[in-house]
C-alpha cells in the first residue's frame, strides 16, 4: 500500500507508491505518431473492447440496454489500476516522533473521456466535452460527503513531458486524507486579502482583467479567460468563474454547459496555434469543508509545457517565464 511521508523542514506531504513504477508507459512507442494515431488500438486497456483489462467501471454514460464492463459506453470512470493511494475504510492515525507518515489512504479514479484513441478535449465534440465536465462534477458529488477526504483534485496529464503514461484521452481524480501546504499557503494568501481589501482576490483579479483586457482571451456570459499577469510560463491560461464560488462542486448543471464551451474553446485555440502541445490542466477548488467560504474562488488552470524548471525555479520557487503575457493571449485571440 502507499504511504503519505511528512518533510519536517518543508512541511510538505509526500506520497511514496512504489505500485506506480509498474504502469505502462505507452506514449513513447505513440509520440512520433502523434496526429496520426489510430482511431482504435489493440493494445490500448482504454480502448472498447479492451474492458477486462481494466479495473471494473465505477461509472459510466452509456448506450440503452448495454452491459457494464463491456462496449456500449460513452464515458467511462474506473479505480486507477496503479493508484497513488488507494481506498481503505479508515485513515489512520499520523505517527512518528520526528519521521511522521501514515498510510496512504485515498481514492484514484481514471475518467476515460472517449473510445476514440486519437481524440482530445481539444478535438472532441462540444456535446462530448459537456459530457466529461458533467461527469467530473458527479464523481466530485458522489465522494465529497466521504468523511475520510479534504481535498479533490481533478486533473489532466496531456502527453509524455504532462507525464501521461497512456495516449488514450482520459482525466483523473484523486481524493485526499489531508490538505497540503501549497493549498494551505494558496488558502492562507486569499484570506488575507479578504481580511485587508473584503473582497474576494480571484473576483477582483476577473474584474480588472476585464477592465484592462490585455491578457484576455475569451469572455463569455459566465466565463472569462486569460494569461494572469504574473504567469509562470508561457501560455498559462486560468478560466475563472464570473460568479463567486469557492468550490467546483458547488456549480449547476447550466454552468457545466458554458465550463465545457470555454475549456474546449482555450484547448482548441492550444492545439492550433501551438500544435497540439503537452499540457497540465488542473481544476483549482477549496478543499471540501471550506466550500462556502467568501475569500475564495474556483478555476481552471492550464500550464502548457513548452518550458522545463530548472536549477533556479527549483531551487528558488521564482519562476522565469521568457514570455509576455500580453503577447501570448494576443496570439491566442487572433
Amino acid at each position: 500500500m502507499s504511504e503519505l511521508r511528512l518533510n519536517r523542514a518543508t512541511k510538505e506531504w509526500i506520497i511514496v507508491a512504489k505500485e506506480r513504477a509498474k504502469r505502462p508507459h505507452e506514449f513513447h512507442t505513440q509520440k512520433d505518431r502523434k496526429g496520426k494515431l489510430p482511431d482504435f488500438d489493440p493494445d490500448c486497456p482504454f480502448c472498447p473492447g479492451n474492458e477486462k483489462r481494466t479495473p471494473p467501471e465505477l461509472f459510466a454514460l452509456r448506450d440503452e440496454e448495454t452491459e457494464a464492463n463491456h462496449p456500449g459506453w460513452r464515458i467511462r470512470v474506473i479505480t486507477n489500476k496503479y493508484p497513488a493511494l488507494e481506498p481503505k475504510k479508515t485513515v489512520d492515525m499520523i505517527t512518528g516522533e520526528f519521521f511522521k507518515s501514515t498510510m496512504g489512504v485515498g481514492q484514484h479514479e481514471v475518467i476515460i473521456e472517449s473510445t476514440r484513441h486519437n481524440k482530445s478535449l481539444a478535438t472532441l465534440s462540444l456535446k462530448q466535452v459537456q459530457e466529461i465536465c458533467g461527469v467530473y462534477r458527479k464523481r466530485y458529488l458522489a465522494l465529497e460527503d466521504d468523511r475520510r477526504f479534504k481535498l479533490i483534485i481533478i486533473f489532466r496529464n496531456h502527453g509524455i513531458s504532462a507525464g501521461t503514461s497512456l495516449i488514450h484521452p482520459h482525466s483523473q481524480l484523486i481524493a485526499l486524507p489531508l490538505v497540503p501546504a501549497s493549498i494551505r499557503h494558496l488558502l492562507e494568501e486569499a484570506m488575507r486579502y479578504y481580511d485587508d481589501h473584503g473582497s474576494c482576490v480571484f473576483c477582483d483579479m476577473v474584474r480588472q482583467e476585464l477592465l484592462h483586457q490585455k491578457r484576455v482571451i475569451l469572455d463569455t456570459k459566465e466565463f472569462v479567460a486569460f494569461h494572469p499577469f504574473a504567469s509562470r510560463a508561457p501560455f498559462e491560461t486560468w478560466i475563472v468563474p464570473k460568479n463567486h464560488n469557492a468550490c467546483f462542486g458547488n456549480i449547476e448543471e447550466e454552468e457545466i454547459k458554458a465550463m465545457a464551451y470555454a475549456l474546449r474553446d482555450i484547448l482548441h485555440r492550444l492545439y492550433l496555434k501551438l500544435k497540439d502541445p503537452d499540457y497540465n490542466l488542473m481544476i483549482r477548488t477549496a478543499p471540501i469543508k471550506d466550500a462556502q467560504e467568501d475569500y475564495y474562488h474556483w478555476y481552471i488552470q492550464i500550464l502548457p509545457r513548452l518550458t522545463t524548471p530548472a536549477g533556479f525555479e527549483l531551487g528558488s520557487g521564482v519562476f522565469i517565464n521568457s514570455s509576455l503575457p500580453e503577447e501570448t493571449a494576443e496570439f491566442l485571440r487572433d
